[in-house]
């Protein structure tokens, strides 16, 4: 509708790789974002190897996608000019370093473009999102650098119900696409009433598509869910296969970023749910994992989160996480490490080598820390009741943001598989900042299995304002913190009640993906 026209202004670009290149090198919406971002390089908490969009406000990412050799991640903008959602867009080689690109799907007829995801054909590549006041849209592109898209048929393939008719059997909502031989099938996440006396629960509504643009409305997508809880509910779905199983990514406004693991059914088009889990311990806001945005690398998934924040800052707001692979282990369970690339950020090693941590005393490392670091630590088991290391510390220790490990201190898996108990790792940021702007985030505390004889692994990033924690490479906690003080830079090991052995330690300096 003429009304929901974007007043960005819209632009067309060639369709060969050399000539887009050079279109974008005097292009205006190139400069005037390129001006934004060195403007906004300077504040303090915005991060410089965590891709933060150039100009503005950022909520989800959208449609993350692998095309023609290039990583492509949109995301949700708000242009200066016209401040409701728009999917911006940016590009990369290894998933790492981004470059900005221009805004590239325009509100019209929907009122705003919220959350969908991406299918990328031998030919194509498909967007399914939610176009607000309108439905379920589809655009399409087919240019190198997926500058160009088409709506498909110009309206809503999906659309919601409009006043005066009856209510439709399924919500319309952020979408998801996949295909499945010749059918193009698309989840639209909502919730249902099939919880305790009639409480509304998580669900995706499925449908099946031959063209794209008329779809049939199937049933819900889920069975057998015993993992989400009351109130959650299905926004931002990404379905893809994950080794042997499917996985069902998804977003709950009450609980944050989510999963289901499971097997895909296809002669009844049901994921029959096996197993669950959560990628924050806690609300999404404030400092939390928000949504996710995924996409498949041969037998694993690789996953974008954007990350809440906990103050306001003048011109921005939220960011992204680093990207996370996520694999199945040997026993079924889910492993999230950094991407590989992430070690290309690595400017200096500051130091390291073999440490002892004296019972109940706290060590600090001379000559290391930062506010842009990776830290990796290998703690060899222990009796300690806990092993601790602090980050961005100040001198007095006025600000820190605590990670623990408590060995064994889980609940023990009574299966048929025979584990033992398993370990917690906490990401305490109750003393990150003495700002009286920022809002305070209950520790985020998971559960991760680590083996009797198996060292403790670690890898730490901070940048800035956000500090994510890998644990042996099946655990990840995260959030976001605010150090008002110039001198929170330090970092500091604690062992408790006895003494352990760090085997291993590299602290390295990080440098800007831009």
């Amino acid at each position: 509708m003429a009304e929901f026209r974007s007043k960005v202004p819209p632009y067309g670009f060639p369709d060969t790789l050399d000539e887009q290149e050079a279109a974008l090198e005097s292009h205006p919406m190139m400069e005037r974002l390129a001006l934004s971002r060195a403007f906004l390089a300077g504040h303090r908490h915005r991060p410089i190897y965590h891709y933060v969009n150039p100009e503005g406000m950022l909520n989800d990412p959208n449609g993350l996608c692998r095309w023609q050799g290039r990583w492509h991640l949109f995301y949700q903008g708000y242009p200066p000019e016209d401040p409701r959602q728009h999917w911006g867009h940016a590009v990369s080689e290894d998933l790492v370093h981004w470059r900005d690109l221009p805004y590239c799907i325009y509100p019209d007829p929907e009122e705003r473009c919220f959350s969908g995801a991406t299918l990328a054909e031998d030919d194509r590549v498909i967007a399914m999102y939610h176009g607000t006041r309108a439905g379920n849209m589809v655009a399409v592109s087919s240019d190198p650098l997926l500058l160009n898209w088409t709506k498909l048929t110009g309206a809503p393939v999906i659309p919601m119900a409009r006043p005066g008719d009856p209510p439709l059997p399924y919500p319309v909502f952020d979408p998801c696409v996949w295909k499945q031989g010749d059918s193009y099938y698309a989840l639209s996440g909502g919730r249902i009433p099939e919880g305790p006396g009639g409480a509304l629960v998580a669900a995706d509504y499925l449908f099946r598509s031959e063209d794209l643009e008329h779809w049939e409305y199937l049933h819900p997508f889920t069975e057998n869910d015993r993992f989400t809880r009351v109130g959650d509910d299905g926004a931002c779905p990404y379905f893809w296969p994950i080794g042997d199983k499917h996985m069902l990514l998804f977003f709950s406004h009450i609980s944050g970023g989510q999963y289901l693991l499971g097997d895909y059914d296809t002669d009844r088009q049901k994921l029959v749910v096996t197993n669950g889990g959560k990628f924050n311990m806690g609300p999404a806001g404030p400092c939390g994992v928000h949504a996710p945005s995924a996409t498949p690398d041969g037998r694993d998934i690789i996953v974008i989160f954007n990350m809440n924040p906990g103050r306001r800052t003048a011109g921005w707001n939220q960011i992204m996480s680093l990207p996370r692979r996520l694999s199945l282990g040997e026993d079924g369970d889910v492993l999230q490490e950094p991407v590989e690339a992430v070690a290309a950020c690595r400017r200096v090693r500051q130091g390291g080598g073999p440490l002892t941590l004296p019972a109940n005393t706290e060590v600090e490392l001379q000559g290391m820390g930062g506010d842009a670091l990776e830290i990796q630590a290998s703690i060899a088991p222990s009796d300690a009741s806990m092993v601790e290391l602090d980050v961005l510390r100040s001198p007095n220790r006025e600000e820190f943001t605590r990670i623990a490990f408590y060995r064994d201190r889980g609940y023990r898996d009574r299966s048929s598989r025979g584990r033992h108990i398993e370990s917690v790792v906490t990401l305490d940021t109750s003393y990150s900042t003495t700002a009286p702007d920022v809002r305070s985030r209950a520790p985020e505390t998971a559960c991760v299995l680590v083996g009797p004889d198996e060292p403790l692994e670690l890898r730490v990033f901070v940048d800035k304002s956000i500090v994510e924690v890998f644990v042996n490479g099946r655990q990840c906690v995260a959030a976001r913190v605010y150090p008002d003080r110039e001198d929170s830079l330090g970092i500091s090991f604690r062992s408790q009640g006895t003494a352990s052995e760090v085997t291993r330690l590299d602290v390295w300096e990080m440098g800007s993906i831009y």
